[in-house]
């Protein structure tokens, strides 16, 4: 008999655990026999703070990162077809979601494996519920570009795409290189195009902020070193 691959979210800002991890997902904590993860340090602090009574040094981890391939996998699931529950814990959020837990969960469907999915915090969801842009159809673009010009060509692509086909553009960068993105929004972009930026989603300098590229200046928002989804629509 299978066993199962639950799915685990973890917080997308520190000290957040409380309000943002069900108690569905700490009980399915407790029922895994071990874990695959995105970063070893950063799993075990989780699943510490999350006060379950557990002794860190008696789990048993698994890296399961971007460098691991679907040979990998394969490997990786044999002890749930022997039986084992496993869970999944990215390196922020759900995982399985912009993360290379998706491999694994891929890997277990084709050999019968349960996988579980629990309810926890997903920046890109959260922005695009506090955009209020079409949540009936919307792409998730990862990373654009890191060229100026390639990034600024992806722009344009996104912002004719969302006119023509009425869907929301989401897309993300790393902390440092925010505000040079939103430069690049705001050169590129048509004045009445909407923008919507959400920093530090759940966190203590959350903000989320929605209007017309238009309206918006680069001193809007202090965006360096914090996890910043950007959504645009353009109707």
């Amino acid at each position: 008999m299978s066993g199962k691959l639950l799915m685990i979210p973890t917080v997308i800002a520190e000290n957040t655990q409380e309000v943002s991890i069900s108690q569905g997902a700490k009980n399915a904590i407790l029922a895994c026999d071990f874990f695959f993860v995105e970063n070893l340090r950063t799993a075990r602090r989780y699943i510490s703070s999350l006060k379950l009574g557990l002794t860190i040094e008696d789990l048993t981890f698994e890296i399961l990162d971007k460098k691991t391939s679907f040979e990998d996998c394969f490997e990786l699931i044999q002890p749930l077809m022997e039986g084992k529950t496993a869970g999944v814990i990215s390196e922020s959020g759900c995982p399985g979601v912009a993360d290379p837990g998706a491999k694994l969960v891929h890997m277990a469907h084709q050999f019968g494996v349960q996988v579980i999915p629990y309810v926890g915090p997903s920046s890109i969801l959260m922005a695009l519920m506090a955009s209020g842009f079409n949540g009936q159809s919307f792409t998730f673009h990862g990373y654009l570009p890191i060229d100026k010009k390639a990034r600024q060509q992806s722009i344009r692509s996104l912002e004719k795409e969302s006119f023509e086909k009425n869907r929301t553009q989401i897309f993300m960068d790393t902390p440092y290189r925010n505000e040079q993105l939103l430069r690049d929004i705001l050169k590129t972009a048509r004045k009445d195009t909407f923008l919507c930026i959400a920093k530090d989603i759940t966190g203590k300098n959350e903000h989320i902020l929605t209007k017309p590229v238009g309206k918006w200046s680069v001193g809007d928002m202090t965006l360096q070193k914090s996890p910043t989804i950007f959504l645009i629509y353009s109707q």
